[in-house]
């Protein structure tokens, strides 16, 4: 995705499925459209699916078969963003605007072959181009793809944030704008505590971290590629004129931050498969089959438990739990393994900041917070700048607000 060098001003804006849920819900998104096309050379505008659509035909899919062909399922839910962006460049045609509505075969954009969770190799904006030149807004269907032998993909969950910033890197757009619910990125999720305070910037090296680990402002793939191709992200709601929050790169206050933000999921189920032997390769004949059926494996512990055998428990997505349990307890019988449990009430309380770095103690402030609220800790992830901890649910949000004050967030 070679970026575009143009002497106009390009600015690609994306609307959540929230922000196209509904017929007037679009009309107001075109409005703003229109207020915005005043204000730049040229536009592109990238929608999700409306509202839940993608869960609903998700669920079609399940009801005729318990494991969807992946590939069926891409055709499938690629039709829920061709939806969305025909009637918002219908609804702009009513406000007096030109715009043309584009879906991703027709730029295109070329993914790789992996269904589900493509990765996008090249867009070609050509066509962009010449929709700029005869003065129209180009209404970018998100989150699907085409491989080279013309196969339908779709980019995985968030997705249509990564076509986002995809576009405004080939574009070599001034930034991109996420139009969302919510009014930027905050230290905590303000419907769990009040005293969540937004951000005016954040780097996104941290935005990555809080995207992987639950936050559900931005993808951390979308993240990953601002990050790689330099494209600045505005974070704001699509109901509002608030100001929202800006990714970009670090600069020396961000860099003094110790803590940015507390994020949670409660989307993680835990598997333990106990007494696997323990001998060389034993855990790859685990891990195998749930890769080769696109299962992603987060944290992972293994215990040494008895003489020659060993515990290994890993946490997966909840919505994946019914096929790892059936691929996993597979596995387990064909190594000889002596059971498989697994507990789909549990939550990862995450702590992200660059700060951590160069400020020992944070982890031991996190562990003490969690047990002066007698909150047990089942796992334990690090990297430089995070820790996350797998708990109970039942303590998601006495957890987030505890570390949320032990780290002053609020101030």
């Amino acid at each position: 995705m070679a970026a575009q060098k143009r002497n106009m001003k390009i600015i690609v804006q994306k609307y959540g499925g929230t922000s196209v849920g509904t017929a007037e819900r679009i009309k107001n998104v075109a409005q703003r459209i229109a207020l915005r096309r005043n204000d730049v050379d040229a536009l592109a505008v990238v929608v999700s699916a409306m509202g839940n659509e993608t869960d609903r035909l998700l669920s079609l899919a399940r009801n005729v078969a318990d494991f969807p062909s992946l590939r069926e399922q891409d055709v499938l839910l690629a039709s829920g963003e061709q939806v969305s962006a025909a009637l918002l460049a219908i609804s702009l045609a009513e406000h007096g605007i030109k715009a043309r509505s584009f879906l991703s075969f027709q730029l295109p954009i070329i993914t790789d072959k992996k269904h589900a969770g493509a990765q996008i190799k090249e867009i070609n904006i050509s066509k962009l181009l010449q929709s700029f030149q005869e003065g129209e807004v180009a209404v970018v269907a998100g989150f699907q793809g085409i491989t080279p032998g013309c196969e339908i993909t779709t980019l995985g969950r968030g997705g249509s944030d990564t076509t986002a910033v995809g576009l405004a890197a080939a574009l070599n757009a001034n930034y991109c704008e996420i139009y969302t619910d919510v009014e930027g990125v905050y230290t905590c999720d303000p419907k769990v505590y009040v005293a969540a305070r937004k951000l005016k910037r954040i780097s996104y090296e941290s935005m990555m971290e809080l995207a992987g680990l639950g936050a559900k402002v931005l993808h951390h793939r979308c993240v990953d590629l601002a990050r790689k191709y330099n494209v600045k992200i505005l974070i704001c709601s699509s109901f509002n004129n608030a100001e929202g929050t800006w990714v970009c790169e670090e600069d020396e206050k961000m860099e003094g931050t110790l803590i940015s933000g507390v994020t949670y999921s409660r989307g993680e189920a835990k598997i333990s498969v106990l007494g696997v032997p323990d001998k060389p390769g034993i855990a790859s004949l685990i891990f195998i089959p749930l890769a080769e059926m696109g299962i992603n494996v987060d944290m992972i512990i293994q215990n040494i438990s008895r003489q020659n055998t060993a515990d290994l428990t890993f946490t997966i997505p909840a919505e994946e739990l019914e096929k790892a349990l059936y691929l996993v307890t597979k596995a387990a019988h064909e190594i000889g393994a002596e059971g498989v449990h697994h507990d789909r009430h549990i939550a990862k309380i995450s702590v992200v900041g660059g700060g951590m770095r160069s400020n020992p103690g944070v982890a031991a402030r996190m562990f003490q917070t969690l047990a002066r609220e007698g909150i047990n800790i089942m796992m334990i992830s690090t990297s430089e700048i995070k820790i996350s901890c797998v708990i109970d649910a039942r303590y998601t949000e006495l957890a987030v607000r505890a570390l949320h004050d032990a780290f002053n967030l609020g101030v």
